[in-house]
């Protein structure tokens, strides 16, 4: 489960609905590649989002549309 401290700790200078999609966005992909790939995931995808997001493998970029 997506905690608010998680949310906070990745806020930065992001919106909390910036953050919430970005981690969505993440989550499909993650789970998108394991089902392409016929990997059966025994972590939950939002929660490798997270992760993923924490240590620094993905960034948040806000587009100027």
């Amino acid at each position: 489960m997506l905690k608010p401290t998680d949310i906070e700790q990745l806020k930065g200078k992001n919106s909390r609905y910036a953050v919430v999609i970005g981690v969505a966005k993440r989550a499909r992909s993650i789970a998108q590649d394991a089902e392409d790939n016929g990997v059966v995931l025994t972590e939950k995808p939002v929660s490798m989002a997270i992760l993923d997001f924490t240590e620094g493998d993905y960034k948040m970029v806000a587009s100027n549309d």
